[in-house]
């Protein structure tokens, strides 16, 4: 059984010991924001992130409130959730998952540590990071590993280190079309959500824009980034355009009108629509606040 967070399109990266990013986080139009305990933060700073990223959980916060914190293995992870976990995060990040077996250590600090401080069993959740090549051929069984797993984000710059690729994208990340749909169907098997990795060049807003909208047609349910200039991009591109969400509706009221006559298919401006395609309908209104109750 998998665990569903609210509806997430943006999930945005801020850097754990920068105070005012903190600060400004916690107002952020993202609907996520991964407070950073990893590579955003030098080794001999974690410390001090820690302390404030904890202070920063038991402020008030309009977006949802993941910590990425550090790798299984890397001597720093166990540090890492004693400092956030009294703040109860909706989630935590972990990243560089390489399989089952880091999901279930993780957990099982989590486990601990809820009980230790009287935190809702189960209630923090696990984002995986997809980062290497063993990591996206192991996606599904991360994806299925533990009820804490809400979804996968792809980790798209280390993973392109190590597949030997340059550093700069090429046709909206083309050459990393394998691991994106990899990541996508390994989510949705395991019916949980799936996150795009960011787009590093922060000016290329074109780019940005282009890369979002792949993301989106592959199948994720959200992108990340680290830039505030992103998000309103993200927001937009992953959320029902005003065009569909009115024709989900007509398809929704022509099929309702088929059930009722007793038909199980109708045609909508020229499309044969079944039972599947009104169920996406049906979906793409749910996330446009319309669900109603169908």
């Amino acid at each position: 059984m998998t665990t569903r967070a609210r509806a997430a399109r943006s999930w945005m990266f801020v850097p754990g010991n920068r105070e005012r990013f903190l600060e400004k986080a916690a107002s952020s139009s993202a609907d996520c924001v991964l407070l950073d305990l990893e590579d955003g933060v030098l080794p001999e700073q974690k410390p001090q992130a820690r302390t404030m990223v904890g202070e920063a959980l038991r402020a008030p916060f309009s977006p949802q409130r993941y910590v990425r914190v550090n790798a299984v293995g890397t001597g720093w992870l166990e540090d890492d959730l004693a400092a956030v976990v009294p703040g109860v995060p909706d989630g935590i990040c972990l990243p560089k998952v390489e399989g089952p077996s880091d999901v279930a250590r993780a957990a099982a600090s989590l486990d601990e540590l809820e009980r230790r401080h009287g935190v809702d069993a189960g209630s923090i959740r696990i984002l995986a990071a997809v980062e290497s090549p063993r990591a996206v051929l192991a996606a599904a069984e991360i994806a299925s590993s533990h009820r804490r797993v809400v979804g996968l984000v792809l980790g798209a710059e280390d993973l392109a280190l190590e597949i030997g690729l340059g550093t700069e994208r090429v046709a909206e990340a083309a050459e990393l079309t394998f691991a994106r749909s990899s990541v996508v169907y390994a989510a949705a098997a395991a019916r949980v959500i799936s996150v795009d990795g960011v787009f590093p060049n922060l000016d290329d807003p074109e780019g940005m824009e282009r890369d979002a909208l792949t993301a989106r047609r592959l199948g994720f349910s959200a992108k990340s980034t680290f830039n505030p200039r992103q998000v309103e991009t993200i927001n937009t591109i992953f959320s029902p355009r005003p065009d569909e969400i009115a024709y989900a509706r007509r398809i929704a009221e022509a099929f309702e009108a088929a059930e009722a006559r007793g038909d199980a298919s109708v045609a909508v401006g020229g499309q044969l629509v079944d039972r599947p395609i009104v169920l996406r309908a049906l979906r793409l209104l749910e996330l446009a606040g319309e669900g109603g109750g169908r």
